[in-house]
């Protein structure tokens, strides 16, 4: 009676174990345990698609986290999504030239914002706007151009 008691027990700690090792898998891969909440400063950068861009998406140069999208708005006047970075107080010397890019990372195709450095000698500051972007690449978009192409080329 005794041992079905402690093996009851035994399992029940190995299946909250469990439950608490997949919460902190789920946060791990919906990026909220890493957001951030330090000091740093903001800049915005217009795309004309930002694809399924998230906020909190990691924004990242040379394959390191330097922040966080904040926040995604619609420019009513430019017809542009307008995307707010947090980027760490640390790396406060980005290129005032630098171009931000939207990438996708992974097979789940997460997309996150890739910065690559100019060579400016004048630095971005809170609040600065990034002027050179690239938007997303949409796997539909490019298809739909190869298949038109294709017609085009088979109707000459």
């Amino acid at each position: 009676m005794q041992s079905t008691r402690t093996m009851e027990i035994l399992v029940g700690a190995f299946m909250a174990a469990g439950l608490v090792a997949l919460f902190f898998l789920a946060m791990r891969v919906s990026n909220l345990s890493a957001a951030s909440a330090g000091p740093g400063y903001s800049l915005t950068a217009r795309f004309d698609n930002i694809g399924s861009l998230k906020v909190r998406a990691p924004v990242s140069m040379a394959g390191v986290r330097l922040g966080r999208v904040d926040a995604i708005d619609f420019d009513q006047d430019s017809y542009q999504a307008s995307v707010t970075l947090r980027i760490d107080a640390a790396y406060d010397q980005i290129p005032a030239d630098t171009f931000a890019n939207i990438y996708t990372a992974g097979l789940l195709g997460e997309q996150y914002v890739a910065l690559d450095p100019g060579g400016s000698p004048d630095y971005l500051r809170d609040g600065d706007q990034i002027e050179h972007t690239q938007s997303a690449l949409v796997l539909e978009r490019m298809i739909g151009q190869f298949l038109f192409n294709k017609a085009q080329e088979d109707t000459e």
